[in-house]
């Protein structure tokens, strides 16, 4: 392999991150014809920030965290920030903790995302209960947060192939 396309190659698969946050952004907010399923749609940008922020981090830094936010606040119509916020909380969290999660069993990976996935589901109802001056509906909220539990796995799982190429790849 000649020098440039290895240089291609390398600078391709150190962006996989950041595209799979930015794929899994938008796969949340696609939408698909079901009614009311966009109240409930899982929070697949949560799943992928964290585990970006905890395996590579240097590859997903915030600002770029706080620009995916943007992006599913202006596609969704939500409070403009909302997303952006509750992102670069979750990115500036699982970076201080990351000493604490890396290397650990996908128990532990997962577990930790069971504690981290409310708290950032619990901003995202405060600043929305502000924004529209009444407190928001937590059912559908709720309904979210367990489904994007249950996804974390397959994700996991997914993600975890994608840091092995880029591993390779650096």
């Amino acid at each position: 392999m000649s020098v440039v396309a290895q240089t291609v190659t390398q600078r391709l698969a150190l962006a996989l991150p950041g595209l799979a946050v930015l794929l899994s952004v938008l796969f949340e907010i696609v939408p698909l014809g079901v009614r009311h399923l966009a109240d409930v749609a899982p929070l697949l940008g949560l799943i992928a920030v964290y585990y970006w922020s905890i395996y590579r981090p240097q590859l997903i830094p915030a600002p770029f965290v706080f620009a995916v936010g943007l992006v599913h606040d202006l596609l969704s119509g939500g409070p403009l920030g909302l997303m952006a916020l509750v992102l670069v909380a979750l990115h500036i969290f699982c970076v201080s903790q990351r000493r604490v999660l890396i290397g650990r069993s996908f128990g532990v990976g997962w577990f930790g995302f069971m504690l981290v996935a409310p708290g950032a589901a619990l901003l995202e109802w405060i600043v929305a209960s502000i924004y529209f001056m009444h407190p928001m509906d937590p059912v559908p909220l709720l309904v979210q947060l367990v489904l994007t539990i249950v996804l974390y796995p397959p994700l996991n799982w997914l993600f975890n192939r994608v840091e092995l190429a880029v591993a390779r790849a650096a």
